[in-house]
């Protein structure tokens, strides 16, 4: 995936990424060239699909990180045997962080050249982008990095789609032929149609790989689908792989609450995005981390707060917790209601700061004072004391 500060774009907040396997299905649906394939769980079971398909083989670890094949989770075999082996070794790793449990085994293709090709969203321009590079492959990232001119790039319209003309000008641009051009332009706008269609965030095929006899063929296929999506395509939810997600991430969705654990030891909890944002920025500006985005919604109750206090405390990195409620639909004495319930099951003992304004305010205020949590008024005075309670 090209890094979105490598051609300023905008990472979505929250994807739901799925696996390969789903993915070559969903683009082999939208007119692009995939290579059969299939998952297998065990060693022996890739070694019996390794003699179904007769031929060479690319085992690949089914894992949603990044850099499998750097990290070993990409082999090619040229038996049933080497396949069982290589699919032995593949299925002990862990690619940060995650263990590969399931391998996908595809017939290797003689690939002469290799092509980038990836549609996202340019939040700069605020427009789609579809980009293609020439020089496609493990190292993409590096391309755009250092040489930004080898990025083709052209923005298009996503209730019209990409135009046969956009797409045939960079496929020219990339040095194809006349035959490969017209297959350029099926899968590139078969991607874009992926794209619009999952409402995805990323759609990429790295490598778009030339054969030997000069077809394309679509040799890795990434899906990341908007998470704010996921209400009207029941489809793609069901593809979510809940074994390798963040526990606590699935708690606050099945609670209604947006959630992002971080790297620092200061636990956030917010009401609103553009606060949950400006909190952060306040932690960080007073010399703390945030240890999450946190984000209770606008209509946050007694039960969804102690939840999400419940979430924010799983985090063994947290020292202090930083509550930051600015009330206009949400009612300052539920707030308080729910940090009052939380305090009272609270597993480990952190420092606790209250920031809450809004409506109902004086009541909630009160009901904190008599259960002894104090409460500021004031942001930047409750951000300068949850820094100072984790130093």
């Amino acid at each position: 995936m090209l890094a979105g500060s490598t051609l300023g774009l905008s990472k979505s907040k929250r994807v739901m990424k799925i696996h390969e396997s789903d993915a070559r299905c969903i683009f082999s649906q939208c007119g692009i060239s995939v290579p059969p394939s299939t998952v297998a769980g065990t060693p022996d079971e890739a070694a019996a699909v390794a003699a179904k398909y007769n031929s060479p083989v690319v085992i690949k670890a089914l894992v949603l990180a990044g850099g499998r094949g750097k990290a070993g989770g990409v082999k090619v075999a040229n038996s049933p045997d080497a396949t069982r082996k290589i699919a032995r070794d593949v299925l002990g790793l862990v690619i940060k962080g995650e263990q590969v449990q399931r391998v996908l085994v595809a017939p290797a293709v003689d690939i002469t050249r290799e092509i980038y090709l990836g549609v996202t969203v340019d939040r700069a321009s605020q427009s789609a982008v579809l980009m293609a590079s020439a020089a496609g492959g493990v190292d993409i990232e590096e391309v755009a990095a250092r040489r930004p001119g080898d990025i083709h790039r052209v923005e298009f319209d996503v209730d019209r789609g990409l135009a046969p003309w956009q797409a045939r000008a960079i496929g020219f641009g990339l040095g194809l032929n006349g035959r490969q051009v017209s297959a350029f332009v099926r899968t590139a706008r078969g991607l874009v149609e992926v794209f619009v269609d999952c409402d995805a965030s990323l759609a990429e095929i790295n490598p778009l790989a030339v054969d030997a006899d000069g077809e394309l063929w679509a040799l890795d296929a990434k899906l990341n689908i908007d998470d704010s999506a996921l209400v009207r395509q029941p489809g793609m939810a069901s593809l979510r792989d809940t074994n390798v997600e963040d526990p606590a991430e699935g708690q606050a969705r099945e609670a209604g609450i947006s959630y992002i654990k971080l790297a620092g030891n200061i636990g956030c909890m917010v009401n609103g995005a553009g606060l949950a944002m400006a909190t952060m920025d306040v932690v960080k500006h007073h010399g703390g981390e945030p240890a999450n985005f946190l984000d209770v919604g606008g209509g946050a109750n007694a039960i969804r707060v102690a939840t999400a206090l419940e979430i924010i405390l799983g985090d063994a990195n947290v020292g202090a917790v930083f509550v930051n409620i600015f009330g206009g639909i949400t009612r300052a004495d539920h707030v308080a209601r729910g940090i009052i319930a939380a305090q009272g099951n609270m597993q480990r003992d952190v420092p606790l700061v209250v920031r809450l304004v809004g409506t109902n305010e004086i009541d909630g205020l009160k009901m904190l004072a008599d259960a002894g949590i104090g409460a500021e008024r004031s942001m930047e005075t409750a951000a300068r004391m949850a820094v100072a309670a984790v130093k």
